[in-house]
């Protein structure tokens, strides 16, 4: 039994079977949700000299492409057997969007939650949007 919606499953499943991963071979796929009900997949892109793009900025940078600016929740779907969390560069971009329910789901390849996080969870003390001092 799946605990994640087909579509947003179907769409990690492809994502991941597209990511360039050709160095690593660390294959990782996102879809962000915008608030809109709308579901924007992303995959990790490797480059020789290793600056890669995330699958979560991939997918976060769809969203914003598509015109939208809120997250809803975003989906991770790392390598089989375990949970694959953002890395610290994707936690403060999923800040940078998040609102206070914005959830970020791990699962694995059958659609099972392995772990999710509000985003104070994942990034306690962020600095965003709202904080101190920003114009």
């Amino acid at each position: 039994m799946s605990d994640v919606e087909p579509a947003v499953l179907e769409a990690l499943l492809r994502a991941r079977k597209a990511a360039y991963a050709p160095y690593s071979n660390f294959r990782v796929a996102a879809v962000a949700v915008a608030v809109d009900g709308r579901a924007h997949p992303g995959c990790n892109v490797e480059t020789a000299h290793y600056k890669s793009i995330c699958a979560e900025a991939s997918a976060i940078s769809a969203m914003v492409g598509a015109g939208q600016r809120e997250l809803a929740s975003i989906y991770v779907l790392g390598p089989e057997g375990r949970a694959c969390s953002p890395c610290g560069d994707c936690r403060q971009r999923i800040r940078e969007f998040a609102g206070p329910d914005t959830r970020i789901v791990l699962v694995d390849a059958a659609g099972r939650v392995l772990e999710q996080f509000s985003v104070d969870e994942l990034l306690p003390y962020a600095f965003g949007p709202d904080s101190p001092g920003k114009p």
